[in-house]
């Protein structure tokens, strides 16, 4: 708009000018002429008389500036400080004489020697001058006769960095070489005088011709017709006009500039800096001299984008044109759009932010983090009590637990964070949950019912500045889980009714989460539950092993890791360590049968390659059933290591199904992994599996394991089984409790992605005066001599009581070995908590118990054994079998009795 106002103008002011072209160009003519004559004639003069005056004063000036460039020009210090100042200063003084036009440049210590002159051999001279002046700092000027003649000169100090006089420059011409000069000028001038007159001359007549060309020969009365319309457009239209000149004067002001400017009557004519009533930043912008483009500034109530450009582009006079227009409804329009879109962007880092983990804390920690403090200053989270234990929340508002907190500052005086409260009814929090809709509290010093919860506290949070509350409830599914409080301080303004809405929507967001995790965590909590119901809660003392163990389940779940210690006739131990492929409650599940079926196998004494053959069989028909039904279940897969301990011997004998080998602490500290056979893992049926023998020295750690503990993406399994060694190595007294914790220590990651099952067991061997054996020949009469040496063992051991039972029970194994068996019969008795009867013969043969008629001569035997002790049976071995029975030693002989031979006390 300001180009095409200009124009207009520019039109204007020509065609009035134009209405007369002969005398307005003839006047135009003689007067340029007559104006550069006089011009021309009054320089001449004027330079002739003012050249003897002004020789001087111009000579001082040059030598000022040239000597005052010289002292501050860089390098100049460097080159004082130079060996040999004068090597490198003259070179530069005579070309900066050469090039400034002066006589001489002539650089001197304080002390007035020259480092610099244009005769050389005045060089390390005194110099002809005063410069007392100049080491005080000040620049001095004078006219001396020097060596090139009458000169005058200026000595100028130059100063170090700390602001010391370090040496002075002096410069300066001769008289004669000025005046030369302006004589030189007088000709240039006349010259000059002539073409100005020829050129106005031109000028003059091209002005004439252009007037009648733009004019278009208009009668003054159309001239004052097009400036009447011209003025009418300029006060009509809404959009303000401002013409501010090249002085900073304002010369234009239209009616609607005025009004949204608010300027005075009087404001045309003033200088902008001088008009009350302009904002400064809009002063700033009229006087900067700059170009500006749609700039937002304020004008009281109102906000005006202001466009400002030069009106000397197309020929016009120097200044700027201003033009302002009132955006205040557009800028409410724009702030609420913007405020929209803030709502719209909270949304969506809601959404992305909110639920990154099936943890209720978490979640709850996220909602709190996104809203601060993009919406409100302060933001708390209580859920009920129950919902952080995965279960249904109560009906009402009391025992909400503060689960997560956060604002802009760490001293607010809100509930800390993990308070358990209960609200009152009339709050706020209350109200929400109760009916599952937001609450308002626009003004909190005048809330009542949130005063009645703790009117202290409300106080202080109140004398803190909070003023303002919004509470949402927490409802997913139809059911209300808990409340999020959002609090603004003082430095924002009350929520209002539109804030609700995004309160509702943040809340929504985080309430789907929140019961996610909420069922996360029960079922979790169920899954694990059920699997710690399927392992072990404590396992048995035994005199055989001193053992510990460690279980932990996976951060995804539950898995079907499992171990156990089982006791075996005869003192031995069996421990067993497995691994169910997969996680979950069917791996869970699965691991629970095969842990049953582990400890059913075992009650039948089977050495552990046969244990793991009918493992195998089990998992095969597992497989077999699920794989029938019309749910497709995944196919079970496992490992497991089954170990069988002798104390009487040190012997353990082990196999494997797919399983890791088990690591040994010696008793020198050394670490070992045996060499077992490696069986296939269950359930793959049709290879054997094998069995190994170690004989283990008492004092000797037995380490079971699962994959878990030495298995991770971010290594090898070699370099597990490194990191175990060395964990274990080193150590051979340290108790199996304190080992566990050492390894786990140092394999497992914070957050462990697999289950680790880990069972250490040191062994301990039975002294030789706790067992008795002796071989039986094929003879009748020996079982008299064998119940004979039986009972004194006993009475030396001081079980004088069982002595009648163990005759008995002898008596019946032996003679069936004789009579049914094969040689070498062999019987020993063990004391080791129980006293356990064992009677070896080469066959393989088993006896049977049964029930016996009343007219039968035999079978009461196996009966009367089953009767009279704590438990009997068979087990197997390469060369036969042995049948042993197991009587429990009474307390009150137990106490009194010796200590267990080879047994640690526990």
């Amino acid at each position: 708009m300001e180009h095409q106002f200009f124009r207009f103008r520019r039109v204007s002011l020509r065609s009035l000018v134009g209405k007369s072209p002969r005398s307005v160009a003839g006047q135009v003519f003689v007067f340029q002429v007559v104006l550069a004559l006089l011009l021309v004639g009054f320089a001449v003069f004027a330079l002739l008389l003012q050249s003897d005056r002004d020789t001087n004063a111009e000579a001082r000036r040059r030598s000022i500036a040239v000597a005052e460039t010289f002292a501050n020009s860089p390098g100049i210090l460097t080159a004082l400080h130079a060996p040999v100042p004068s090597k490198v200063l003259q070179p530069l003084t005579e070309a900066g004489r050469k090039s400034a036009g002066v006589d001489f440049i002539v650089v001197m210590d304080t002390k007035g020697i020259r480092y610099t002159h244009p005769l050389p051999d005045r060089i390390g001279k005194r110099f002809v001058g005063t410069i007392g002046p100049s080491l005080a700092g000040k620049i001095y000027t004078e006219s001396v006769h020097g060596p090139l003649g009458h000169e005058e000169q200026a000595t100028v100090p130059i100063r170090d960095d700390k602001g010391k006089v370090v040496a002075l420059v002096s410069a300066g011409l001769k008289v004669k070489n000025v005046t030369s000069q302006v004589d030189r000028q007088i000709p240039i001038i006349l010259t000059a005088g002539a073409a100005a007159l020829l050129a106005a001359t031109g000028v003059t007549a091209l002005v004439g011709r252009r007037l009648r060309r733009q004019t278009h020969s208009l009668a003054p009365h159309e001239m004052r017709r097009m400036y009447d319309h011209h003025d009418a457009v300029l006060h009509s239209v809404r959009e303000g006009v401002l013409i501010v000149d090249g002085d900073g004067r304002l010369v234009l002001a239209n009616d609607e500039a005025k009004r949204l400017l608010q300027l005075p009557p009087d404001a045309e004519g003033q200088q902008v800096a001088a008009v009350p009533t302009l904002e400064a930043d809009m002063a700033d912008l009229l006087t900067s001299g700059r170009e500006a483009t749609d700039e937002v500034y304020v004008a009281g109530p109102r906000l005006l984008a202001v466009n400002q450009r030069p009106t000397d582009r197309d020929g016009g006079p120097c200044g700027w044109v201003v033009t302002l227009r009132d955006t205040t409804e557009l800028a409410a329009l724009s702030g609420r759009a913007e405020g929209a879109r803030e709502r719209l962007r909270l949304l969506y880092d809601a959404g992305l932010g909110i639920g990154t983990s099936l943890d209720v804390a978490t979640t709850a920690d996220e909602l709190a983090h996104v809203a601060v403090p993009r919406f409100a200053d302060f933001v708390t989270v209580d859920l009920a009590d129950n919902v952080l234990h995965g279960e249904e929340p109560g009906p009402t508002a009391t025992g909400m637990r503060r689960i997560a907190t956060c604002g802009v500052q760490e001293d607010a005086p809100l509930y800390e964070k993990g308070r358990l409260i209960d609200f009152a009814p009339t709050t706020p929090q209350a109200r929400g949950y109760g009916s599952g809709r937001v609450e308002l509290v626009t003004d909190l010093s005048t809330a009542e019912g949130w005063y009645a919860q703790d009117p202290e506290r409300a106080h202080r949070i109140v004398d803190y500045g909070i003023h303002s509350l919004v509470t949402a409830p927490i409802k997913a599914r139809g059911t209300v889980l808990g409340m999020a409080n959002f609090w603004r301080s003082k430095e924002h303004g009350p929520f209002d009714e539109e804030d609700l809405s995004l309160a509702e929507e943040l809340v929504a967001r985080a309430a789907v989460s929140i019961d996610n995790a909420r069922r996360y965590t029960r079922e979790h909590a169920l899954a694990i539950t059920l699997q710690r119901s399927l392992l072990p809660r404590a396992l048995p003392e035994h005199s055989a092993l001193q053992f510990a163990h460690r279980y932990l389940p996976a951060q995804s779940g539950v898995s079907g890791d499992w171990f156990d210690v089982i006791a075996l006739p005869g003192s031995r131990v069996a421990l067993v360590v497995g691994d169910v492929v997969g996680h979950g409650l069917h791996a869970a599940a699965t691991m629970g049968r095969l842990r049953t079926a582990v400890h059913n196998f075992s009650t039948l004494d089977l050495p552990p390659d046969e244990l793991l053959s009918h493992l195998d069989d089990l998992v095969g028909r597992i497989d077999q059933d699920e794989t029938s039904t019309h749910t497709a279940a995944p196919v079970v897969g496992a490992t497991c290591l089954y170990a069988i301990y002798d104390p009487a011997t040190g012997r353990c004998t082990m196999a494997r199904a797919g399983h890791l080998a088990p690591a040994l602490v010696h008793t020198d500290g050394s670490v070992t992994f045996p060499d077992l056979p490696a069986g296939p893992p269950l359930g793959l049926g049709g290879m054997p599996f094998q069995t190994a023998e170690l004989d283990l020295a008492e004092g000797t750690q037995l380490v079971l394991y699962t994959d878990g503990l030495i298995e991770d993406r971010n290594r090898d399994l070699d370099d597990g089984m490194e990191l175990l060694r060395r964990a274990l190595a080193g150590h051979p007294g340290r108790p199996p409790e304190e080992s566990c914790q050492a390894v786990l220590d140092a394999l497992l990651p914070p957050r462990p992605q697999d289950d680790v099952a880990l069972l250490i067991a040191r062994t301990r061997v039975l002294s030789s005066d706790r067992i008795a054996d002796w071989d039986v020949p094929p003879e009748a009469s020996a079982v008299a001599e064998i119940r004979a040496e039986a009972a004194a063992k006993l009475d030396e051991w001081g079980l004088t009581e069982l002595g009648f039972t163990t005759e008995l029970v002898l008596s019946e194994l032996i003679t069936n070995a004789i009579r049914y068996g094969g040689q070498p019969i062999h019987v020993r008795l063990i004391y080791d908590g129980t006293l356990t009867c064992e009677v070896a013969d080469a066959s393989s043969t088993s006896p049977h118990l049964r029930s016996a008629a009343t007219t039968d001569e035999g079978g009461r035997g196996l009966f009367l054994v089953s009767q009279m002790t704590e438990r009997w049976g068979t087990r197997y071995t390469p060369h036969g079998k042995v049948i042993w029975a197991e009587q429990v030693v009474p307390k009150s002989i137990a106490a009194s009795g010796p200590a267990r031979a080879g047994a640690d006390p526990v």
